[in-house]
């Protein structure tokens, strides 16, 4: 059995993870933490997990997750960059959710992160976690950066098309809307019920902290220079990313079905849906899967790639659990294969 901890279990991706990792037959929980709720069951703050989760939350300690095989951080940004390094050297593998390694620049994550790096020493270890994309360094990591949210929607969305070289890097668009849940269980205006219900809003269009983000993946598929307009907008939504992608193609001729259909027939978490199909936010509420639709309108030289995921699944939790379950050589859709829920 892996020995997992969870620091930071009382947000939304961490009681997902809570959730997801229950139900895992190789895990076995032996440490949640919370600041805030420090000696109280789960299961008193979520009864959702009465009867699958038997822990209680403890005060956040190093010492004690050094005896995990395994350490989940669902904290906010600039945590796990200060506990990272003597996990690491006590042996115990480190999946960060929060954005602490995933830029490999540590003057550029100071800018879009409005602090210092404690731990720029280990950026360049770091594995960025997009198994589409890393799957073999995955394997060998002992230091994971799981995606964002609205990152892994884009990325799967362009990734074929960067790879073949099919359109032109500097002029991309990616138009993203996220439900209410991709903000936090934190108490703020935006995502009260009352400001959320019945709207709908762009926002940090001048640059959004996952920017940075996905142009540094992008670019390592391209010879030029990744060029990305990126626009978030707030759904009155509680789960799912729809990204829809925009794109030039240098070649209109290309069966840009059969390409998206061989680059992921081997993905278990990505699936390629037919000719004319538009995919839907509630078609994988709950799951790790991301879906995709490629169209090219009135048969011109634009491509439009539509992507939806759950924010919380193959967005945050699922798929920091796809990561570990591939860095200890276990089949990589193990406490993963779920079907969606409806309604």
């Amino acid at each position: 059995m892996i020995k997992v901890g969870v620091v930071g279990a009382t947000g939304y991706t961490g009681v997902e993870l809570l959730r997801l990792l229950s139900r895992h037959p190789q895990v076995e929980l032996t440490q949640v933490t919370s600041r805030s709720q420090s000696g109280r069951a789960v299961v008193d703050l979520f009864p959702s997990l009465r009867g699958c989760v038997d822990c209680i939350f403890s005060l956040p300690d190093v010492e004690l997750s050094k005896s995990c095989d395994v350490v989940f951080f669902a904290t906010p940004n600039g945590v796990t960059m200060h506990q990272a390094s003597d996990l690491l050297d006590s042996d115990c593998k480190v999946i960060d959710l929060s954005a602490d390694f995933r830029l490999k620049n540590a003057d550029e994550w100071s800018r879009w992160y409005g602090q210092q790096h404690a731990s720029p020493a280990l950026l360049d270890e770091a594995v960025y976690g997009l198994p589409e994309l890393n799957r073999d360094e995955i394997k060998t990591a002992r230091l994971i950066a799981n995606p964002g949210c609205y990152p892994t929607a884009v990325q799967l969305g362009f990734l074929p098309l960067l790879e073949q070289n099919l359109i032109y890097p500097h002029s991309l668009i990616a138009d993203a809307k996220s439900g209410v849940s991709g903000a936090g269980r934190k108490e703020a205006m935006v995502s009260q019920f009352c400001e959320a219900a019945d709207s709908f809003n762009a926002y940090s269009v001048s640059g959004h902290r996952h920017l940075p983000e996905i142009k540094q993946s992008l670019q390592t598929l391209s010879n030029e220079k990744i060029n990305l307009v990126f626009v978030p907008h707030l759904t009155p939504m509680l789960r799912g990313i729809h990204a829809t992608l925009y794109a030039t193609l240098k070649d209109p001729s290309i069966d840009l079905q059969n390409l998206f259909r061989e680059r992921y027939k081997e993905e278990p978490f990505v699936d390629v849906m037919g000719v004319g199909a538009q995919p839907n936010t509630s078609d994988v509420r709950g799951s790790n899967m991301c879906r995709l639709a490629v169209y090219r309108p009135q048969d011109g030289d634009t491509v439009v790639v539509l992507a939806v995921e759950d924010n919380l699944v193959k967005g945050a939790a699922g798929q920091a659990i796809q990561n570990m379950n591939l860095m200890f050589s276990l089949p990589e859709t193990t406490g993963l294969l779920s079907a969606a829920l409806y309604p």
